[in-house]
């Protein structure tokens, strides 16, 4: 058999701050590598990198899917993560589930994980801080960024969510009761702390353009 080759070319208009990112692999995703095809340089981090290493050199750390369910070493590197946002880093923690855990430490200030998550992938999403410098800064998000996509809006957000962190969107699926923890941020000495549930993992390879313009606005922080 000889089926036909096709490729999905995507244009999107994206502005980003910054370069140079560090990826702490988890269970397997495409993002690293969609984030390179938008131009950032990432580089996958290990256990020299971050316990020896000079994290500050990153603009941003993102944490691959499931990471903190199945790398082991993440509960010894978390102080060192937590030190680089501390001093001014951006992190950023993609969707685990909530068991089992390396560590429940996930962030700065407390928060658990949850089952609850938002199944069809056209729910409707209200930005609840429009203003917020996340919503406006490289690019301006409005709820036309989650128009097509793709199999989910996200899962396994978070519960118990403490105070200190803010959150930006609510959505559910139909009948069902909002939920408003997709995306929890919060400041953390000179740096940002961000954990979402959204889906990116399956987003960012499907090449949808809002999903992109998000998760940029989420790993940019103005100097």
């Amino acid at each position: 058999l000889f089926p036909q080759a096709a490729a999905r070319l995507v244009a999107v208009d994206l502005k980003h701050n910054g370069n140079k990112l560090g990826y702490i692999p988890g269970a397997g995703d495409m993002v690293a590598a969609s984030l390179r095809q938008v131009g950032y340089d990432v580089t996958e981090l290990g256990e020299k990198d971050i316990m020896g290493g000079n994290l500050q050199q990153y603009d941003a750390i993102i944490t691959g899917v499931r990471a903190y369910n199945t790398n082991n070493r993440l509960k010894y590197w978390q102080e060192k993560l937590m030190n680089y946002v501390k001093e001014g880093g951006v992190l950023l923690v993609q969707y685990n589930v909530n068991n089992p855990l390396v560590t429940t430490a996930l962030g700065p200030y407390p928060f658990s994980l949850s089952r609850d998550r938002v199944t069809d992938e056209t729910a409707p999403v209200k930005l609840l801080h429009p203003d917020h410098q996340i919503m406006q800064y490289p690019n301006t998000i409005t709820a036309a960024d989650f128009e097509g996509w793709v199999q989910e809006r996200g899962l396994y957000y978070p519960g118990n969510v403490d105070g200190a962190y803010e959150k930006l969107f609510e959505m559910n699926d139909r009948n069902e009761a909002p939920l408003d923890a997709a995306v929890i941020v919060a400041n953390y000495g000179k740096g940002r702390y961000v954990y979402t549930g959204l889906s990116f993992f399956r987003q960012l390879p499907a090449g949808v353009p809002g999903a992109y313009r998000l998760f940029v606005n989420l790993i940019s922080a103005k100097k």
